[in-house]
């Protein structure tokens, strides 16, 4: 199978059946010609995932699409986006029909329930690379930013935090889990991330501040902290109780505290959503969670000196020795 032929029974007959009003052109010419509403601006976002550093050969070839176009999503998201199109840079090592199948039904099922359709991109041979850039629109200076963070406001994130690390370490095989549906929930966390978008869409006027959580928590926030010019002080209690069935479970039973705390801080590939918001924004948003499903946990406040601190029950500092992923420093995902 040639390169057109790939791309044309893979992706172009199967994504034009997905394009939206938004799309004048899609896939077949030089460029895509995509329309943002009136008075509305631009968002872009490109993300690259290479095997052997961000999933395993093995991965799920359905998972690993969905993911890919999900990181992606969860960029938007963050920003309080509405997505317009994405498209999609794959290198392979070889053309595999058993392979492509399920990795673009994967990626083009996320992307039809999204209302993100694939509207150009490029294959060629080589290491399998996976790059997406997608495309979205928000309302005239609505777009969620990490610099806005303000000294009294509240610190967010939604969904369990720690539970995509803990799916990495199972796989690395680092420590076992004999329950299975907890196993299972845990590696589909890692695999198969939801992108926060209609949270991300309720932001808009409420959070001051925001960001998608994918290296860890103690880096991303570090960044929005560094961005906003502020600090935080996080609960660590609160922050465990996202993830109930992790900490709560036998195989972590005999993991302190600290230590618990601590894997939560430095875990990566979670893609929730952190933000910071006004105090007057809570009853707001517990009931938001409650509406859309999800989780959206209040973990600490923002103070004016210029560090993080993390607090354990007992409210003593923790110290964490383990940073956050970091592409160039830390050991490969896979």
């Amino acid at each position: 199978m040639g390169e057109f032929d790939l791309i044309d029974r893979f992706f172009t007959q199967p994504a034009k059946a997905l394009y939206t009003p938004a799309v004048h052109v899609g896939i077949g010419d030089d460029c895509a010609v995509l329309q943002p509403a009136p008075n509305a601006q631009l968002l872009v976002s490109s993300d690259m995932m290479v095997e052997g550093r961000h999933f395993f050969a093995d991965t799920d070839p359905y998972r690993l699409g969905h993911k890919a176009l999900a990181t992606n999503l969860s960029d938007l998201a963050a920003c309080g986006a509405t997505p317009l199109g994405f498209t999609l840079a794959l290198a392979l090592p070889k053309v595999d029909e058993s392979w492509l199948d399920p990795f673009s039904k994967g990626m083009l099922a996320l992307a039809q329930h999204s209302a993100c359709p694939l509207v150009g991109g490029d294959t060629t041979s080589g290491p399998l690379t996976i790059s997406i850039t997608v495309f979205g629109q928000i309302p005239q200076d609505q777009a969620l930013l990490r610099s806005g963070a303000k000294v009294g406001h509240d610190i967010y994130v939604t969904g369990a935090i720690g539970e995509a690390r803990a799916g990495l370490h199972l796989l690395e095989k680092r420590w076992e889990c004999n329950n299975k549906p907890l196993r299972d929930h845990l590696i589909r966390r890692l695999e198969a991330p939801t992108p926060r978008l209609a949270i991300g869409h309720h932001l808009r006027g409420v959070a001051s501040s925001a960001m998608d959580l994918s290296d860890g928590l103690r880096g991303d926030l570090g960044h929005l902290l560094k961005a906003s010019q502020v600090g935080a002080r996080i609960n660590g209690n609160a922050l465990l109780s996202t993830a109930p069935r992790l900490w709560m479970s036998a195989e972590t039973s005999a993991w302190t505290e600290t230590q618990k705390i601590a894997f939560a801080m430095a875990g990566g590939d979670d893609y929730e959503l952190l933000f910071t918001a006004h105090p007057g924004f809570r009853a707001y948003l517990t009931e938001l969670g409650q509406e859309l499903g999800v989780g959206i946990t209040r973990i600490g406040e923002v103070l004016a000196s210029l560090d993080m601190k993390v607090v354990d029950t007992a409210g003593q500092i923790c110290t964490l020795e383990t940073a956050s992923f970091d592409h160039f420093k830390s050991c490969s995902r896979a």
